[in-house]
């Protein structure tokens, strides 16, 4: 793989941790939403990934000439899409959004769950980032040697 090839593996990694985090920092912040503007409790919303894709015929063409045909292309997020689990009922006849039977349903956000995740996303980062500088440091050191020699 081309040093140009690492460097956007990694930031398509950085990109799409960061829309992780992002996402969890939303399930967290609406943890006790009972009601959202579609009308029923917050759903929690889960990032699904995939491999990053060329957008052209001739990008793929220059990627593979570059990389010799190496298939690490990157990462991207392919949607987003919301938990249909079922929140905990809680019986509390007096808040506005009871049902007949004085139960209200809960957002199915597990904080312990989401802080475990904003830690694994915020490691996936930190990682990319060490794997970024670390092809920067690669890159530094070759144009030094080619100075050497010239």
């Amino acid at each position: 793989m081309s040093f140009m090839g690492s460097l956007n593996t990694s930031a398509s990694g950085l990109t799409a941790q960061r829309l992780r985090m992002d996402i969890i920092s939303e399930n967290l912040a609406n943890a006790n939403t009972t009601r959202t503007a579609d009308g029923g409790p917050y759903k929690r919303k889960i990032i699904l990934f995939q491999e990053r894709e060329q957008a052209s015929p001739f990008e793929r063409f220059f990627e593979d000439a570059l990389n010799r045909g190496v298939n690490g292309k990157g990462v991207r997020v392919s949607r987003v899409v919301k938990s249909q689990k079922e929140g905990a009922l809680v019986y509390d006849p007096g808040h506005p959004d009871a049902n007949a039977d004085g139960y209200v349903e809960q957002a199915n956000v597990n904080p312990v769950t989401e802080m475990v995740d904003l830690i694994s996303a915020s490691r996936s980062y930190e990682a990319n980032i060490t794997a970024m500088n670390a092809t920067k440091a690669m890159i530094n050191k070759t144009i030094e040697m080619a100075k050497q020699t010239v």
